[in-house]
């Protein structure tokens, strides 16, 4: 099927490298980072992000994150706000918006514009790898080091976005998420893994894990390495808008086996307000294996960026 397919990938393929010989229409004063991905999800993107906002925060760069606001349905400049719902300005951007000023805009540009007047002194692009419309100081490619490039087809004979060739070749570094032995061959590479700080809390507990992310199967396999005694799983599509239904039937299936309804923050910030009660999530953060070679990219990156501005 792959195969069969494989002539629209390329055609996919060619579209993405035509937009991307596009002039970036705007280049803010502030370096901007771009956090990405070559699939079409689940490798780990948005706690990469996270992360990276935590250490320029800790490094006093002021940074502020930009996202496109998949799933939502403001098309920005718009600030998220802790009162928004994901309906609005999607899911990811609600939980960037925990750790650093977030703006969503579907017009990366206007979106920059918008990070500036909100005192950006970095921008930090949740995904955008493959827009042009802003130039790049530091491109990252998030990577699953277990699935790594699938079967190495471009969507929709495989999962990615671009060739893999084409995308390593504009990633100023790659970051590998997870233990699999995968090796995507650049020369700056750096390993991260998905920890979560509230794993005892899981300890021998009986739980129904839902979850609709890229790969569900991570998350479930994260609630096992926290001790969880899984006895049922829900798998949905990434971005799934949840119903009453699915969650009452859910719950009842929790009752009926006494375990406790549990899934991914990215999932419970989609539930509406109302359907929340006895929702547990899991916490996970991207924990790099070397924090100093992080630094030393971002620092690096952002006194290129200031010698170039």
């Amino acid at each position: 099927m792959a195969r069969l397919l494989s002539p629209l990938g390329f055609i996919y393929g060619c579209v993405v490298k035509s937009r991307l010989r596009r002039t970036p229409t705007y280049r803010p004063a502030a370096p901007v980072i771009c956090v990405g991905n070559l699939t079409l999800g689940g490798a780990g993107k948005t706690p990469v992000a996270i992360a990276i906002l935590q250490r320029l925060t800790t490094l006093r760069a002021s940074p502020v994150a930009l996202s496109r606001g998949y799933g939502g349905a403001a098309a920005g400049p718009l600030k998220v706000e802790p009162d928004h719902l994901a309906s609005e300005v999607g899911d990811e951007p609600l939980l960037l918006a925990r750790h650093a000023p977030t703006i969503i805009a579907k017009d990366r540009a206007a979106g920059a514009r918008a990070a500036m007047e909100a005192g950006a002194g970095v921008i930090v692009m949740d995904d955008g790898f493959q827009n042009p419309s802003l130039p790049k100081d530091l491109a990252i490619a998030v990577v699953d080091s277990e699935s790594g490039f699938g079967n190495g087809f471009v969507f929709p004979a495989g999962p990615l976005r671009e060739t893999a060739k084409d995308g390593l070749g504009r990633a100023d570094a790659v970051i590998l998420m997870g233990r699999g032995p995968f090796d995507p061959g650049h020369p700056v590479t750096l390993r991260a893994q998905l920890r979560s700080p509230m794993s005892a809390a899981f300890d021998d507990r009986r739980v129904v894990a839902f979850a609709g992310i890229g790969r569900p199967e991570k998350f479930f396999h994260s609630m096992e390495r926290a001790g969880a005694e899984i006895v049922a799983v829900f798998a949905y599509p990434d971005h799934h808008a949840y119903t009453e239904d699915d969650i009452a039937r859910m719950k009842a299936l929790a009752r009926s086996r006494g375990a406790a309804l549990a899934t991914t923050e990215k999932d419970y910030v989609r539930l509406p307000p109302r359907l929340r009660k006895g929702v547990l999530t899991l916490p996970v953060e991207a924990q790099f294996e070397d924090e100093r070679a992080l630094d030393a990219l971002l620092k690096t990156a952002l006194k290129r960026a200031q010698a170039a501005h």
